[in-house]
């Protein structure tokens, strides 16, 4: 893989608009080229599963890209020549074991110029929502990063993902941080060894209360030491959010002296 500019960002892989749970697309790609940027990768949240029960939440959210992906295609192909920096045609896709059949059709039938995978949900719930955690109880809330875990290590063994996002998604949630151990970092810190799959530092709660990156210093020391190749994103879903997220992830690669790397390669 070809590396950015040592320490610096001029590149944002993980963005999102009005065709998923973000800001309009023109004024998203309009803000990152005057915040700089000489490439913006629009990666929408899209749902893929026949399962009912992801059917009947991805009805009741009311975006995913597996129905529109098309259409923003064009839409990025239209703005291409309006605007001085590169568009990326990208998809962020929730994962699970049980839909890996189901992902893996639609990939092939699709033409992204690299894919984004996370996990979201565990035990039927939105880990982001800690509303769903506020009474469960440590051997509970134990067992629920365990699972994450799980899944997160499938994702990366998977192999149709060029991007594992937010690989510790589980400490936005306060019910759930502190949870995850050393051992499970590593085990996380050997199955990207194994893979072709980025993991990504990731700025979506820098500016809110977590007040971190994903993933956390302690993860993301370990991934160092397995020589994790890592990549970068502000998960930016409004124009606002990219002046705060990026002068933070620059000083996060200044600090630990990490080479961001393009998925694109």
């Amino acid at each position: 893989m070809s590396n950015l500019n040592m320490n610096t960002i001029d590149s944002d892989y993980h963005v999102h608009s009005t065709y998923s749970d973000g800001y309009y697309l023109p004024v998203m790609v309009q803000q990152a080229q005057k915040s700089g940027l000489k490439a913006v990768g629009i990666a929408d949240h899209c749902i893929i599963s026949d399962r009912k029960e992801i059917v009947d939440t991805r009805a009741i959210q009311g975006f995913s890209l597996d129905k529109t992906y098309q259409r923003r295609s064009k839409a990025i192909e239209l703005l291409r020549p309006t605007v001085d920096i590169d568009i990326y045609d990208a998809v962020e896709i929730d994962y699970a074991p049980a839909d890996e059949e189901t992902i893996a059709g639609f990939l092939a039938d699709t033409d992204f110029d690299y894919t984004i995978g996370s996990v979201h949900q565990v035990d039927g719930r939105n880990i982001q929502d800690e509303s769903l955690f506020s009474s469960m109880s440590d051997v509970k809330c134990k067992s629920i990063v365990g699972e994450y875990v799980d899944r997160l290590e499938s994702l990366i063994q998977f192999g149709l993902f060029d991007i594992a996002a937010h690989p510790d998604l589980f400490e936005r949630n306060r019910h759930l941080r502190g949870y995850a151990t050393t051992e499970d970092y590593e085990r996380i810190g050997r199955a990207f060894a194994r893979s072709n799959t980025i993991a990504e530092i990731n700025a979506g709660r820098i500016d809110g209360n977590y007040g971190e990156f994903h993933p956390s210093p302690d993860f993301l020391t370990i991934l160092q030491d397995y020589d994790i190749e890592l990549t970068v994103g502000t998960d930016s879903h409004h124009p606002d959010s990219f002046s705060t997220r990026l002068p933070s992830l620059e000083t996060i690669l200044q600090r630990q002296n990490i080479v961001a790397e393009s998925p694109l390669d």
